[in-house]
């Protein structure tokens, strides 16, 4: 045996002679243990002049959720031998809870036949029904929660009787009704908002849908039952929490939630710009009413 390795072995046993007899180090009776680190308080936004949390700024949400808002790999696109990888699907951890959203049995072949058809050129009978695909490649109004998601910003003003939701994308927008039981007049593509404040959160009660709008490209979709509660929560100066729970009896076996962070815009001069997506969409939605180029 090399003298090394005898020093090694002396070494070795001499550190376990002392980790047994050295005794174990506990406080003293009466000695104060020590401190727990501080608890950092919840954070609280700044009010308004109601003492409401302030939710007015533009916001946007920095997600692939609009292109499946479940967990997917990214995808070519749907033209490749044109676009190469230009329209290509991002890649995305979704935003469902628990990554299954619970479809009834014919609703979930219907989202897969969707999402096949999501690109199938309309007819003029088609117009005003789901036959004709992804509604956001019509250019129609996406809806609650989709709105949220898309790549495009949007806008909160506040007052205390209503809050106004300001949509880049199609120029959408929609009124929640602060405090209020009024009842919706008619079912409508971005439903009928009714808000109330819990602590710091914003939570908004929507229904009165009608059944055009899809959740994503992927094909998820909902009938007229549709009924969505979100939430808006400030987590600091630039970020709030958002979820939505999602309840369909007529599509789904049981409610379901999705979540994610919005940013606040903090662009220099930032505002909301204008889509105006309608007359990008009239060649693809009226192709058959369109008369034959001629040479």
């Amino acid at each position: 045996m090399s003298s090394r390795l005898k020093k090694l072995i002396v070494v070795a046993a001499a550190a376990i002679a002392l980790a047994v007899l050295w005794p174990p180090v506990t406080p003293a009776a009466g000695q104060a243990k020590p401190a727990s680190p501080p608890q950092t308080a919840p954070y609280r936004a700044p009010r308004t002049a109601d003492g409401k949390p302030n939710l007015n700024g533009i916001w946007q949400a920095l997600n692939s959720a609009n292109w499946d808002i479940q967990g997917h790999a990214a995808q070519p696109s749907p033209f490749p031998e044109l676009l190469g990888a230009l329209g290509a699907v991002p890649p995305g951890q979704g935003v469902v809870e628990g990554n299954e959203i619970p479809y009834q049995p014919w609703a979930l072949a219907k989202k897969k036949e969707n999402f096949e058809k999501r690109l199938a050129p309309e007819s003029f009978a088609d117009v005003y029904n789901r036959n004709g695909g992804d509604p956001e490649a019509r250019c129609y109004l996406p809806g609650v929660p989709r709105a949220t998601y898309m790549p495009f910003p949007f806008q909160i003003v506040q007052t205390p009787k209503y809050i106004l939701i300001a949509y880049e994308y199609a120029v959408a927008s929609r009124t929640i009704l602060m405090d209020s039981t009024e009842k919706s007049p008619v079912e409508s593509w971005m439903g009928w908002s009714r808000g109330h404040w819990e602590g710091e959160t914003l939570v908004v009660d929507v229904s009165d849908f009608n059944e055009n709008t899809w959740f994503d490209r992927a094909g998820n979709f909902h009938s007229e039952a549709l009924h969505v509660v979100e939430r808006y929560t400030p987590s600091s100066p630039y970020h709030l929490l958002y979820e939505a729970t999602i309840e369909d009896p007529k599509v789904f076996t049981r409610p379901w939630k999705i979540s994610m962070p919005l940013y606040r815009r903090m662009d220099k001069n930032v505002q909301i710009m204008e889509f105006k997506c309608v007359e990008f969409a009239e060649p693809l939605m009226y192709k058959s009413l369109r008369k034959p180029a001629t040479k």
